[in-house]
């Protein structure tokens, strides 16, 4: 009887001390590990204010971002100011817990950086690469009764006209701008930029020939290409976009190399767990195979582009270094 008592306490403290390693192993478990992820809802910074582009389509994005998320809430936070850097800033300084990422569009990270004396943030440093999510091209236009009919006609009367043909944007230092520099670098021509507060008093004065063209994102110009309102001469990606379909790239226009499009993406804190990273990437992959969500975002002028965390790290570099050298050539300084 004595054995028995003697063996159950033993089995007893066994019991014991197993379950308190148990639970001191689960302690030392990585968080990412102890709990399904995401068990709280996750905020999705957007460094601009509500009502652009890029708010539109990170509100279009989260619940759908959600759905594929064990349905955690996914809410949108607007971080405007700066040029996208405040919000940017936020994600980078966040815990890499996964619950903080940034729904980023490429100027603050590419474009940006090369115009501020002291950036906040390091884009290749400060952030774990989650994947693309769309990109989209700029449009050339002119005013439907410009004498230009091609981008030929266009190149041609610049390269006999040093600054007589002028070029529209929303502002020093932005995309629209720095793809209108990139044009004349490229095809050895003198225009003559013009910055507006803002792309649609741009647009207004190209329809109304007061300037001679603008390069715009094809999201908001596609209507005005539609309605005859422009006249499109040249797509700035490498490829047609799914929005203008009969509106050739500038590549085929006559300008080999010409590739330009911007892009949005997801992006985390650097130092976030490869297995969270990746679950957010295929949730995002999830969302995008859906073909009636891409018929949608193509009429919006996007093209959906998922990509790997590389993919987007890649990009990122690849823009940077892109943008650097036509800031540098140009001398652009913000004014």
């Amino acid at each position: 009887m004595t054995d028995s008592r003697a063996s159950d306490s033993l089995m007893s403290r066994r019991r014991v001390l197993g379950a308190g390693a148990a639970l001191l192993g689960a302690r030392a478990l990585p968080a990412v590990a102890q709990d399904t992820y995401p068990s709280r809802p996750i905020k999705l910074v957007v460094c601009y204010a509500p009502g652009g582009p890029v708010d539109t389509a990170a509100r279009q994005l989260a619940p759908l971002l959600s759905a594929k998320l064990n349905n955690a809430n996914v809410l949108v936070e607007n971080r405007p100011g700066g040029g996208g850097t405040i919000g940017a800033e936020a994600v980078a300084r966040s815990a890499p817990d996964g619950y903080t990422l940034m729904f980023a569009a490429s100027p603050p990270l590419t474009i940006t950086p090369h115009l501020l004396k002291r950036m906040p943030f390091d884009s290749l440093k400060d952030f774990s690469p989650i994947g693309l999510y769309v990109d989209y091209a700029n449009v050339l236009v002119v005013a439907p009764d410009s004498p230009f009919k091609t981008l030929a006609d266009l190149i041609a009367y610049a390269k006999a006209n040093p600054e007589k043909v002028s070029y529209g944007s929303a502002g020093v230092g932005g995309s629209n701008h720095l793809s209108g520099e990139l044009l004349a670098r490229m095809t050895g021509t003198k225009m003559l930029h013009i910055p507006y507060k803002g792309n649609a008093p741009a647009m207004t004065d190209v329809m109304g020939g007061k300037i001679t063209m603008m390069f715009d994102i094809t999201g908001t110009s596609a209507g005005y290409v539609q309605s005859g309102r422009v006249r499109a001469l040249g797509i700035s990606s490498a490829r047609r976009n799914a929005s203008l379909p009969d509106v050739p790239t500038i590549i085929e226009a006559g300008v080999p190399g010409f590739d330009v499009v911007g892009w949005f993406a997801l992006l985390g804190p650097a130092g976030m767990p490869r297995p969270m990273v990746d679950q957010i990437n295929g949730a995002v992959h999830a969302v995008l195979a859906d073909k009636a969500f891409e018929t949608k975002l193509n009429g919006q002028g996007y093209d959906v582009h998922p990509s790997s965390p590389e993919d987007l790290q890649a990009v990122i570099k690849r823009d940077l270094d892109m943008w650097g050298k036509v800031i540098r050539d140009a001398k652009i300084e913000i004014e």
